[in-house]
């Protein structure tokens, strides 16, 4: 489903999760940066880490 979404939103979402995240690592940090500024789709890998990043944030596609 994350890899489904449009670049706007993809950014919005890694910001929200950038903000809400408490305890995010570096590389998690780093990801969620880039999947703000490249507009590359994600591989079904890193849509899976998205999308599992956002459930620790407590952020879901539902309240898109």
């Amino acid at each position: 489903m994350f890899d489904a979404l449009t670049f706007d939103q993809r950014r919005k979402l890694a910001i929200e999760v950038l903000a809400n995240g408490e305890r995010l690592t570096r590389k998690a940090g780093s990801f969620l940066g880039q999947c703000a500024v490249d507009p590359s789709p994600l591989s079904s890998a890193q849509a899976e880490w998205f999308q599992t990043l956002a459930e620790r944030a407590g952020i879901s596609l539902e309240a898109e």
